[in-house]
């Protein structure tokens, strides 16, 4: 598997204030994100959630490792149960009235091949791409 990184862009047209509190704030998260039970963008904070597809759930584990108010809020990201962990990354960027986001998910390749296929590079891809094009962009009224 490759080591490359996923990495998505995407400009909104809202403050970086807004965004922040999209992506750091638990309420808000539930809205456009998954239904965390508690989230607190400190780092060393554990938080769990189970996602995946219609057929396969998983309980994923993440501790929060970076935290800049306004510009990164990064955390580990491994599964219950199975080898491997990642890092997601989010970026801001204050454009003026708009907002770039730039998330970088890294260690992808450490997840195992199953023969689900889950834990595929692709579907990281597709699953973010949702995430950030379409579920966040909604959420800020795009």
């Amino acid at each position: 598997m490759s080591t490359e990184p996923f990495v998505i862009e995407r400009t909104y047209n809202a403050p970086v204030s807004a965004v922040w509190a999209a992506i750091s704030q638990k309420e808000k998260m539930k809205q456009w994100y998954f239904d965390l039970a508690e989230f607190t963008a400190a780092v060393r904070f554990e938080f769990r959630f189970t996602g995946g597809s219609e057929d396969r759930q998983f309980v994923h584990i993440c501790t929060v490792t970076r935290v800049e108010e306004n510009k990164v809020l990064a955390y580990t990201w491994r599964y219950d149960g199975y080898p491997g962990i990642s890092e997601v990354i989010f970026e801001l960027f204050d454009e003026g009235d708009n907002t770039r986001v730039r998330l970088t998910h890294t260690g992808l390749e450490s997840f195992p091949v199953t023969p689900f296929k889950d834990f595929a590079k692709e579907n990281f891809a597709a699953g973010w791409t949702h995430i950030i094009g379409t579920s966040l962009k909604e959420y800020l009224g795009q």
